[in-house]
Protein backbone atom coordinates (compact mmCIF):
# COMPACT_ATOMS: atom_id res chain seq x y z
CA UNK A 1 0.00 0.00 0.00
CA UNK A 2 1.52 3.89 -0.97
CA UNK A 3 1.36 6.26 0.93
CA UNK A 4 0.91 9.78 -0.02
CA UNK A 5 4.31 11.62 0.86
CA UNK A 6 3.91 14.52 3.80
CA UNK A 7 3.82 17.86 2.58
CA UNK A 8 5.81 21.29 3.98
CA UNK A 9 4.08 24.72 4.74
CA UNK A 10 5.75 26.15 2.34
CA UNK A 11 4.86 22.83 -0.99
CA UNK A 12 1.93 25.15 -2.62
CA UNK A 13 4.30 28.48 -2.63
CA UNK A 14 7.33 25.72 -4.12
CA UNK A 15 5.06 24.90 -6.83
CA UNK A 16 3.86 28.76 -7.40
CA UNK A 17 7.67 29.30 -7.71
CA UNK A 18 8.06 26.01 -10.41
CA UNK A 19 10.27 24.05 -7.76
CA UNK A 20 10.91 20.64 -9.69
CA UNK A 21 9.87 18.49 -6.50
CA UNK A 22 10.70 15.15 -5.45
CA UNK A 23 10.36 12.09 -2.72
CA UNK A 24 12.44 12.65 -0.31
CA UNK A 25 12.34 10.48 3.16
CA UNK A 26 8.65 10.37 2.89
CA UNK A 27 8.32 13.99 2.12
CA UNK A 28 7.43 16.05 -1.18
CA UNK A 29 10.85 18.48 -1.09
CA UNK A 30 12.25 20.86 -3.87
CA UNK A 31 14.68 19.05 -5.53
CA UNK A 32 15.55 22.79 -7.32
CA UNK A 33 13.98 25.60 -8.54
CA UNK A 34 16.14 26.45 -11.61
CA UNK A 35 19.84 25.66 -12.12
CA UNK A 36 21.32 23.98 -9.56
CA UNK A 37 24.15 25.37 -10.16
CA UNK A 38 23.23 28.61 -9.92
CA UNK A 39 21.61 28.08 -6.94
CA UNK A 40 24.96 26.73 -5.30
CA UNK A 41 26.81 29.18 -6.29
CA UNK A 42 24.18 31.98 -5.08
CA UNK A 43 25.00 29.96 -1.27
CA UNK A 44 29.24 30.43 -1.97
CA UNK A 45 29.08 34.02 -2.70
CA UNK A 46 25.80 35.39 -1.89
CA UNK A 47 22.85 33.67 -0.28
CA UNK A 48 20.15 30.50 -0.68
CA UNK A 49 17.03 29.99 1.53
CA UNK A 50 15.90 26.11 1.69
CA UNK A 51 12.79 24.66 3.52
CA UNK A 52 14.29 22.30 5.42
CA UNK A 53 11.01 21.54 7.12
CA UNK A 54 11.78 17.35 6.67
CA UNK A 55 14.08 17.09 9.65
CA UNK A 56 12.38 15.67 12.83
CA UNK A 57 12.37 17.68 16.06
CA UNK A 58 11.81 15.39 18.93
CA UNK A 59 11.48 17.69 22.53
CA UNK A 60 12.97 15.96 25.37
CA UNK A 61 11.62 17.52 29.04
CA UNK A 62 11.77 16.88 32.40
CA UNK A 63 14.10 17.12 35.86
CA UNK A 64 16.25 13.36 34.15
CA UNK A 65 16.32 15.20 30.13
CA UNK A 66 19.78 15.43 30.23
CA UNK A 67 20.89 12.07 32.15
CA UNK A 68 18.37 10.41 29.57
CA UNK A 69 20.52 12.30 26.74
CA UNK A 70 23.82 11.48 28.25
CA UNK A 71 22.66 7.54 28.40
CA UNK A 72 20.76 7.43 25.24
CA UNK A 73 23.32 9.04 22.92
CA UNK A 74 27.36 9.44 22.20
CA UNK A 75 27.73 12.47 23.27
CA UNK A 76 28.47 14.69 26.40
CA UNK A 77 25.12 16.73 26.83
CA UNK A 78 25.72 17.54 30.09
CA UNK A 79 28.47 20.10 29.26
CA UNK A 80 25.84 21.66 26.54
CA UNK A 81 24.53 24.99 28.53
CA UNK A 82 21.48 26.75 27.87
CA UNK A 83 21.27 28.36 24.36
CA UNK A 84 24.25 25.80 22.81
CA UNK A 85 23.82 22.95 20.36
CA UNK A 86 25.98 19.76 20.30
CA UNK A 87 26.62 17.59 17.43
CA UNK A 88 26.61 13.75 18.10
CA UNK A 89 25.40 10.23 17.30
CA UNK A 90 22.92 7.85 18.40
CA UNK A 91 24.42 4.19 18.49
CA UNK A 92 22.98 1.21 18.72
CA UNK A 93 24.22 -1.40 21.34
CA UNK A 94 26.56 -2.56 18.78
CA UNK A 95 28.00 0.79 18.11
CA UNK A 96 26.34 1.00 15.19
CA UNK A 97 25.01 5.09 13.76
CA UNK A 98 21.56 5.31 14.03
CA UNK A 99 21.81 8.58 13.29
CA UNK A 100 24.07 12.09 13.40
CA UNK A 101 22.30 14.78 15.54
CA UNK A 102 21.96 17.93 16.44
CA UNK A 103 20.91 18.41 20.03
CA UNK A 104 19.66 21.94 21.28
CA UNK A 105 19.41 22.92 24.95
CA UNK A 106 16.58 25.04 25.12
CA UNK A 107 16.05 25.55 28.89
CA UNK A 108 17.15 24.19 32.03
CA UNK A 109 15.47 20.97 31.51
CA UNK A 110 14.23 21.23 28.11
CA UNK A 111 16.06 20.19 24.90
CA UNK A 112 15.18 19.59 21.61
CA UNK A 113 16.59 16.37 19.30
CA UNK A 114 16.93 16.96 15.42
CA UNK A 115 17.18 14.16 13.64
CA UNK A 116 17.29 13.07 9.55
CA UNK A 117 14.15 13.24 8.03
CA UNK A 118 15.02 9.48 7.08
CA UNK A 119 15.65 8.25 11.12
CA UNK A 120 12.88 10.38 12.85
CA UNK A 121 10.78 8.12 13.39
CA UNK A 122 13.76 5.51 14.17
CA UNK A 123 15.55 7.80 16.57
CA UNK A 124 11.85 8.69 18.37
CA UNK A 125 11.48 4.96 19.20
CA UNK A 126 14.93 4.79 20.74
CA UNK A 127 14.96 7.80 22.66
CA UNK A 128 10.76 6.77 24.34
CA UNK A 129 12.60 3.05 24.41
CA UNK A 130 15.72 4.44 26.06
CA UNK A 131 13.77 6.68 28.65
CA UNK A 132 12.17 4.16 30.17
CA UNK A 133 13.18 4.58 34.27
CA UNK A 134 14.05 8.42 33.75
CA UNK A 135 11.34 10.82 35.00
CA UNK A 136 11.62 12.83 31.79
CA UNK A 137 8.94 13.20 28.46
CA UNK A 138 9.90 12.63 25.02
CA UNK A 139 7.54 14.65 22.70
CA UNK A 140 7.75 14.27 19.02
CA UNK A 141 7.46 17.42 17.74
CA UNK A 142 7.89 17.38 13.76
CA UNK A 143 4.12 18.53 13.63
CA UNK A 144 5.31 21.95 15.73
CA UNK A 145 7.80 23.38 13.06
CA UNK A 146 8.87 24.46 10.03
CA UNK A 147 12.63 25.09 9.13
CA UNK A 148 14.06 27.25 6.98
CA UNK A 149 17.25 27.88 6.20
CA UNK A 150 19.38 30.67 5.21
CA UNK A 151 22.71 30.22 4.13
CA UNK A 152 26.00 32.22 2.55
CA UNK A 153 28.08 35.06 2.85
CA UNK A 154 25.10 37.41 2.76
CA UNK A 155 22.72 35.75 5.41
CA UNK A 156 23.81 37.68 8.32
CA UNK A 157 23.21 41.00 6.87
CA UNK A 158 19.71 39.97 5.30
CA UNK A 159 18.66 38.09 8.89
CA UNK A 160 19.84 41.54 10.43
CA UNK A 161 17.45 43.55 8.60
CA UNK A 162 14.67 41.17 9.93
CA UNK A 163 15.52 41.12 13.31
CA UNK A 164 16.52 42.94 16.43
CA UNK A 165 17.86 39.46 17.83
CA UNK A 166 22.03 39.69 18.78
CA UNK A 167 22.81 37.80 15.80
CA UNK A 168 26.44 39.34 15.99
CA UNK A 169 27.08 37.30 19.32
CA UNK A 170 25.12 33.84 18.26
CA UNK A 171 28.33 31.72 17.89
CA UNK A 172 28.45 28.66 15.57
CA UNK A 173 26.24 25.73 17.29
CA UNK A 174 23.76 28.07 19.25
CA UNK A 175 20.57 29.04 19.35
CA UNK A 176 18.43 32.06 20.86
CA UNK A 177 14.25 32.65 20.52
CA UNK A 178 13.40 36.07 18.42
CA UNK A 179 11.36 37.43 15.98
CA UNK A 180 12.00 37.66 12.43
CA UNK A 181 9.82 39.75 10.32
CA UNK A 182 7.70 39.78 13.37
CA UNK A 183 7.39 35.77 13.61
CA UNK A 184 8.48 34.18 16.77
CA UNK A 185 11.48 31.56 15.75
CA UNK A 186 14.18 29.76 17.89
CA UNK A 187 17.33 31.35 15.56
CA UNK A 188 20.38 28.95 15.22
CA UNK A 189 23.77 29.18 13.82
CA UNK A 190 24.85 25.47 12.82
CA UNK A 191 24.42 24.86 8.98
CA UNK A 192 25.11 21.91 6.51
CA UNK A 193 26.50 23.71 3.78
CA UNK A 194 29.84 24.97 4.72
CA UNK A 195 29.15 28.76 4.57
CA UNK A 196 27.76 30.85 7.50
CA UNK A 197 24.06 30.88 7.86
CA UNK A 198 21.23 30.42 10.11
CA UNK A 199 18.12 27.77 10.68
CA UNK A 200 14.77 29.53 11.89
CA UNK A 201 12.42 26.91 13.50
CA UNK A 202 8.80 28.67 13.71
CA UNK A 203 4.89 27.59 13.65
CA UNK A 204 4.04 25.93 10.26
CA UNK A 205 1.41 28.88 9.80
CA UNK A 206 4.38 31.68 9.98
CA UNK A 207 6.33 29.73 7.30
CA UNK A 208 4.77 31.52 4.19
CA UNK A 209 5.19 34.85 5.69
CA UNK A 210 8.66 34.50 6.96
CA UNK A 211 9.53 32.97 3.61
CA UNK A 212 8.23 36.29 1.43
CA UNK A 213 9.95 38.16 3.82
CA UNK A 214 13.41 36.92 3.90
CA UNK A 215 13.02 36.74 -0.14
CA UNK A 216 12.03 40.22 -0.23
CA UNK A 217 15.09 41.37 2.14
CA UNK A 218 17.23 39.05 0.31
CA UNK A 219 16.59 40.88 -3.22
CA UNK A 220 18.83 43.41 -3.16
CA UNK A 221 21.40 40.76 -1.91
CA UNK A 222 21.03 37.98 -4.51
CA UNK A 223 19.38 35.51 -2.38
CA UNK A 224 17.83 32.71 -4.29
CA UNK A 225 15.46 29.59 -3.62
CA UNK A 226 17.83 26.69 -3.16
CA UNK A 227 16.63 22.84 -3.18
CA UNK A 228 17.95 19.63 -1.83
CA UNK A 229 20.08 19.01 -4.98
CA UNK A 230 22.43 22.01 -4.55
CA UNK A 231 22.45 21.56 -0.48
CA UNK A 232 23.65 17.98 -1.66
CA UNK A 233 26.80 19.38 -3.66
CA UNK A 234 27.39 21.70 -0.79
CA UNK A 235 27.66 19.80 2.08
CA UNK A 236 29.72 17.48 -0.37
CA UNK A 237 32.30 19.91 -1.04
CA UNK A 238 32.38 20.87 2.86
CA UNK A 239 33.58 17.22 4.01
CA UNK A 240 29.83 16.82 5.96
CA UNK A 241 28.72 13.36 5.98
CA UNK A 242 25.26 12.37 5.08
CA UNK A 243 23.62 9.22 6.90
CA UNK A 244 22.76 6.51 4.43
CA UNK A 245 26.03 7.51 2.92
CA UNK A 246 29.03 7.92 5.28
CA UNK A 247 26.95 7.22 7.74
CA UNK A 248 24.98 4.04 8.53
CA UNK A 249 24.42 0.97 11.15
CA UNK A 250 27.05 -1.11 9.72
CA UNK A 251 29.82 1.97 10.85
CA UNK A 252 30.79 3.33 14.37
CA UNK A 253 31.80 6.38 14.50
CA UNK A 254 35.11 5.85 15.00
CA UNK A 255 35.06 3.88 11.59
CA UNK A 256 33.70 7.15 9.91
CA UNK A 257 36.91 9.32 11.33
CA UNK A 258 34.10 11.01 13.78
CA UNK A 259 35.66 9.06 16.64
CA UNK A 260 35.81 12.99 18.29
CA UNK A 261 32.00 12.90 19.13
CA UNK A 262 32.51 9.65 22.16
CA UNK A 263 32.91 10.81 25.14
CA UNK A 264 33.66 7.86 27.35
CA UNK A 265 34.39 10.51 29.92
CA UNK A 266 31.32 11.45 30.81
CA UNK A 267 29.53 9.84 34.25
CA UNK A 268 27.56 6.62 33.80
CA UNK A 269 26.77 4.21 30.98
CA UNK A 270 25.68 4.77 27.72
CA UNK A 271 24.41 3.25 24.94
CA UNK A 272 26.88 1.14 22.89
CA UNK A 273 29.83 2.10 25.26
CA UNK A 274 31.57 -1.51 25.15
CA UNK A 275 31.30 -1.77 21.58
CA UNK A 276 32.53 1.75 21.04
CA UNK A 277 35.48 1.09 23.33
CA UNK A 278 36.44 -1.96 21.30
CA UNK A 279 35.78 0.40 18.12
CA UNK A 280 38.29 3.22 19.67
CA UNK A 281 40.99 1.01 20.02
CA UNK A 282 40.78 -0.95 16.57
CA UNK A 283 41.16 2.08 15.02
CA UNK A 284 43.78 3.06 16.66
CA UNK A 285 46.08 -0.02 16.78
CA UNK A 286 44.71 -1.23 13.20
CA UNK A 287 42.49 1.42 11.57
CA UNK A 288 39.82 0.20 9.00
CA UNK A 289 39.26 1.70 5.69
CA UNK A 290 39.35 5.56 6.33
CA UNK A 291 36.81 8.56 5.12
CA UNK A 292 39.00 9.85 2.00
CA UNK A 293 38.20 13.01 -0.46
CA UNK A 294 38.93 12.23 -4.34
CA UNK A 295 39.14 14.79 -7.14
CA UNK A 296 38.79 13.56 -10.82
CA UNK A 297 41.80 14.22 -13.52
CA UNK A 298 38.75 13.39 -15.92
CA UNK A 299 35.14 15.02 -16.46
CA UNK A 300 33.44 11.42 -15.23
CA UNK A 301 31.43 11.70 -12.20
CA UNK A 302 31.52 9.08 -9.50
CA UNK A 303 28.58 7.72 -7.62
CA UNK A 304 27.30 6.28 -4.58
CA UNK A 305 28.68 2.23 -4.61
CA UNK A 306 31.35 2.51 -7.21
CA UNK A 307 34.80 0.87 -6.55
CA UNK A 308 37.29 2.51 -5.96
CA UNK A 309 41.07 0.61 -7.45
CA UNK A 310 44.64 0.39 -7.07
CA UNK A 311 46.91 -2.04 -8.96
CA UNK A 312 43.61 -3.74 -10.41
CA UNK A 313 42.39 -4.37 -6.73
CA UNK A 314 39.33 -2.67 -5.14
CA UNK A 315 40.25 -1.31 -2.17
CA UNK A 316 37.67 1.10 -1.27
CA UNK A 317 33.96 2.29 -2.38
CA UNK A 318 32.73 5.91 -3.37
CA UNK A 319 29.92 7.18 -0.58
CA UNK A 320 29.08 10.38 -2.43
CA UNK A 321 30.21 11.62 -5.47
CA UNK A 322 29.28 14.67 -7.85
CA UNK A 323 30.38 17.24 -9.98
CA UNK A 324 31.81 20.47 -7.88
CA UNK A 325 30.59 23.66 -9.19
CA UNK A 326 33.07 25.03 -6.50
CA UNK A 327 36.21 23.25 -7.99
CA UNK A 328 34.85 22.77 -11.53
CA UNK A 329 35.64 19.12 -11.35
CA UNK A 330 34.03 15.90 -9.94
CA UNK A 331 34.67 15.21 -6.82
CA UNK A 332 33.75 12.20 -4.34
CA UNK A 333 34.60 11.17 -0.81
CA UNK A 334 34.97 7.26 -0.65
CA UNK A 335 36.36 4.56 2.19
CA UNK A 336 39.63 3.33 0.96
CA UNK A 337 42.00 0.47 2.75
CA UNK A 338 44.29 2.89 4.98
CA UNK A 339 47.50 2.05 3.10
CA UNK A 340 45.70 3.90 -0.06
CA UNK A 341 44.50 7.28 2.56
CA UNK A 342 46.92 9.59 2.63
CA UNK A 343 46.46 12.46 0.75
CA UNK A 344 48.28 12.83 -2.63
CA UNK A 345 48.80 8.73 -2.56
CA UNK A 346 49.14 7.89 -6.52
CA UNK A 347 48.08 4.92 -8.37
CA UNK A 348 43.99 5.45 -7.15
CA UNK A 349 40.89 5.58 -9.38
CA UNK A 350 37.06 4.96 -9.19
CA UNK A 351 35.83 2.27 -11.55
CA UNK A 352 32.83 3.89 -13.71
CA UNK A 353 31.25 0.81 -15.97
CA UNK A 354 34.44 -1.11 -16.10
CA UNK A 355 36.83 1.98 -16.78
CA UNK A 356 39.51 2.69 -14.08
CA UNK A 357 39.25 6.75 -13.82
CA UNK A 358 42.19 8.35 -12.54
CA UNK A 359 41.76 10.43 -9.06
CA UNK A 360 43.80 12.47 -6.29
CA UNK A 361 43.55 11.38 -3.03
CA UNK A 362 43.21 14.84 -1.23
CA UNK A 363 42.19 15.51 2.33
CA UNK A 364 38.59 16.13 3.64
CA UNK A 365 36.93 19.30 3.05
CA UNK A 366 37.11 20.08 -0.49
CA UNK A 367 36.04 23.42 0.30
CA UNK A 368 36.41 25.87 3.13
CA UNK A 369 35.16 28.66 3.58
CA UNK A 370 37.66 31.68 4.44
CA UNK A 371 36.51 33.37 7.78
Amino acid sequence: MSTAPRLTALDALHRSLGATMTDFAGWDMPLRYGSERDEHNAVRTKAGLFDLSHMGEITVTGPQAVQLLDYALVGNISTVGVGRARYTHICQEDGGILDDLIVYRLAETEYMVVANASNAQVVLDALTARADGFDTEVRDDRDAYALIAVQGPESPGILASLTDADLDNLKYYAGLPGTVAGVPALIARTGYTGEDGFELFVSPEHAVELWQALTEAGAGAGLVPCGLSCRDTLRLEAGMPLYGHELTTALTPFDAGLGRVVKFEKEGDFVGRAALEAAAERAATNPPRKLVGLVAEGRRVPRAGFPVVAGGEVIGEVTSGAPSPTLGKPIAMAYVDAAHAAPGTSGVGVDIRGTHEPYEVVALPFYKRQK
